[in-house]
């Protein structure tokens, strides 16, 4: 009954909302007074004719459409009767709440309507940064511990509040079960322990735990739910027309129902992530039909397996699994779902229903939060929309097999050592012959006279273990050292000429026709340091994703910040293995299933793609000093690396005082930053695509500089 009169508000909102062909009244009227105060007196009075016209046309048009629905779109009932049928009990439970709210709320509920800004400050958990502080004043650890603590969980991003972890967990006099999460939501610590016992086969853990998680989940599900029926919110902020009866509560309703289906992506984002976890309510009735089969409860196995059938009903292994557990618990065996997974798919159909109503025939929009929806409670546009996307996907599909079908390789004498066949995995690659022994050579010594010169790093402890020492030089910190005297020009250039050279290999292996831009050129030198390698256990660098935060124990990765999501492709390039240890390695998901391993050597290039497919680490350096130029590429020119840009422009003006008069003898160079093994072109002096300036732009803007200590 209840969504019966709901359809018909919506129906009668969408008739209401029809747009007419009259010119607006309101710019009718400001056309003819600024024609009056210009004493344009015969279009003032068109203009001003006109505008009482529109408006009055307005009114008759409103008049129209309402006593046409009214006969068109009945309220059930007859006149007068739904209104206290529907709209009687919604003042009572109005009048309700504002009694409720009076008694704890004193002085008045209307004080605590706070703004959007505060609310999502306190979404975001920042009174916790500044109670860290204020406690840490007062000497109070344990609590700024805490309160940092709480914080950090939600802002994994936040560098400071990083440090000050770190800090608080070198002090001493600070307790270990300080850092706990003050506002930590039981499903998920519930959630994450039942899949850990899950995976490790304890099933009688499992089942305890993920039930605990299913049930506080829907009740934080009814919580989310509850808080969504508060204020009409218009994130339109510009003016415009109010609507009427009927539009307004048909919005105001969308919204609080639009508002439910979202909670449920609330309550599947873990505290500090952005994405949610996928199909977060019927994964728990997987895991807990597996779970009890296991422990032979087939009771138990068969109504998980019948509630997950809800949201799934055609799913074929489910479908068998249920046919198995009715073989085993005989055919009078009554076998249902759960009254509250029943109640839960029932309500948000009901409200899906409506919602799409609204997208179809009021303009709404509405992100579905849920793969399980019917595809019959979709309008066509949007099924059509969805089929494109498909069709995208697809093709994105095909173009990956296409690019196996490699085209030669831009450059001479460069070998396919290991393809993503040979390595385990998609889109991996190892090339070599890359360089030759005498330009690792010449790198090697820009490493060492870097160091001297000062470098910016100091040779200091690595990021990533206290084990190693760390060197790195960018490619504009190269070519200033060179420019101040301090390590030779051409070995500076050969940085730029190699890294390009990777560049163009990567691009045309990868991804023929589609340009990829630098993100980020970092030369590194990673030295283990004596006298601490005896019982070493870590890695040089731990195992990650380029473009994504590895999540091994949801076996997911992240595409969000601090990642830098906009890398496309990654590469090493090798310059020695005269050390022990260093070498790279790719894993599953997991972290610690080893699918490959490359060894480096001179020349060497190893380039893969920078997602979740190819998670990868570097084995200890045990002994020795193991140099390598780590590459990072974006299809995205924005995130283009603009050091880079400074370093060509300061490669180019040295060519330029090259070619002053006393320059004839240096002729024989070749000044276009061309490698040694790059086909000839043209020299004109064109600027780089990356250096052209965009229409509309300041050629003095420029993106933020990436600087060399931001990759860490």
């Amino acid at each position: 009954m209840v969504s019966l009169l709901c359809l018909s508000l919506l129906a009668a909102a969408a008739a209401a909302t029809s747009p007419g062909r009259l010119v607006p009244f309101d710019l009718l009227y400001a056309d003819g007074v600024r024609a009056y105060l210009a004493r344009d007196w015969a279009r003032a009075a068109e203009l001003l004719q006109r505008a009482l016209h529109s408006y009055a046309g307005l009114r008759a048009a409103r008049r129209a459409c309402r006593a046409a629905c009214a006969r068109e779109e009945p309220f059930p009932g007859g006149p007068g009767r739904w209104e206290a049928a529907l709209l009687g009990p919604v003042l009572q439970r109005a009048g309700c709440l504002q009694r409720c709210l009076g008694r704890r709320l004193r002085p008045a509920p209307s004080a605590h309507r706070a703004s959007r800004a505060v609310r999502r400050d306190f979404e975001r958990r920042e009174p916790y940064n500044y109670l860290q502080v204020a406690f840490f004043k007062l000497k109070k650890l344990d609590q700024a511990v805490s309160a940092a603590h709480t914080f950090f969980v939600a802002n994994p991003q936040h560098l400071q509040m990083r440090e000050d972890i770190e800090k608080y967990r070198r002090m001493s006099g600070v307790k270990a079960d300080s850092f706990q999460d003050l506002e930590a939501t039981p499903h998920w610590e519930a959630y994450e322990t039942g899949v850990q016992h899950y995976d490790a086969d304890e099933y009688l853990q499992a089942v305890a735990r993920l039930e605990e998680s299913l049930s506080e989940a829907l009740s934080a599900l009814e919580e989310c739910r509850a808080l969504c029926e508060g204020p009409w919110e218009d994130e339109d902020e510009e003016e415009k027309m109010q609507p009427g009866l009927y539009e307004a509560i048909a919005a105001h309703y969308i919204q609080v129902l639009k508002c439910r289906q979202q909670c449920v992506l609330e309550i599947a984002t873990k505290p500090g992530r952005i994405s949610a976890t996928e199909d977060f309510i019927p994964s728990h009735l997987d895991l807990l039909q597996f779970a009890y089969s296991q422990v032979g409860n087939q009771t138990l196995a068969a109504e998980c397996a019948a509630s997950y059938l809800l949201f799934y009903p055609t799913d074929e292994s489910m479908l068998e699994k249920m046919k198995q557990y009715r073989t085993e618990l005989g055919e009078e065996a009554a076998v249902t779902a759960r009254q509250s997974i029943q109640h839960y798919v029932q309500r948000s159909l009901m409200e899906k229903k409506l919602i799409y109503y609204a997208v179809e025939h009021l303009g709404e929009t509405f992100n579905d939060p849920d793969l399980w929806t019917p595809d019959e409670l979709i309008p066509e546009n949007l099924k059509e929309k969805y089929r494109e996307d498909q069709e995208k996907q697809k093709q994105e599909t095909l173009d990956v097999e296409e690019r196996e079908k490699r085209a030669p390789l831009p450059f001479e004498g460069i070998t396919v050592t290991m393809d993503s066949q040979q390595m385990n995995g998609t889109e991996r690659v190892v090339f070599d012959r890359v360089l030759t022994e005498s330009e690792c050579k010449d790198l090697l010594r820009l490493t060492k006279a870097a160091v001297e010169a000062g470098d910016g790093y100091r040779a200091r402890r690595s990021p990533h273990t206290p084990h190693e020492r760390f060197e790195g030089l960018t490619v504009l910190k190269a070519m200033q050292l060179a420019q101040n005297g301090n390590v030779e020009w051409r070995d500076a250039k050969l940085l730029l000429q190699a890294s390009e050279k990777s560049r163009k290999i990567v691009e045309s292996y990868f991804t023929p026709g589609k340009k990829l831009h630098f993100s980020f050129t970092h030369l590194v030198c990673r030295t283990a340091i004596e006298g601490e390698q005896e019982g070493r256990m870590d890695l040089s660098h731990p195992v990650h994703a380029d473009n994504c935060l590895l999540d091994p124990e949801g076996q997911e990765c992240w595409k969000e910040p601090p990642a830098y999501v906009y890398r496309d492709y990654s590469g090493i390039l090798y310059l020695n293995d005269d050390f022990q240890g260093g070498g790279l390695f790719f894993t599953e998901m997991d972290t610690v299933t080893v699918t490959a391993e490359v060894h480096p050597k001179c020349g060497r290039l190893v380039a893969f793609s920078s997602g979740k497919e190819n998670p990868h680490g570097v084995w200890a350096v045990s002994r020795g000093r193991r140099c390598a130029i780590a590459l990072w590429y974006t299809h995205s020119r924005e995130h283009a690396e603009q050091e880079r840009v400074k370093a060509e422009e300061l490669m180019e003006q040295r060519a330029v005082e090259q070619d002053q008069p006393d320059g004839d003898k240096h002729q024989g160079t070749d000044r276009s930053g061309r490698s040694s093994s790059e086909p000839r072109a043209s020299r004109r002096a064109t600027k780089p695509a990356e250096q052209r300036q965009k229409p509309g732009l300041d050629s003095k803007q420029h993106p933020k500089v990436l600087r060399a200590r931001d990759e860490f």
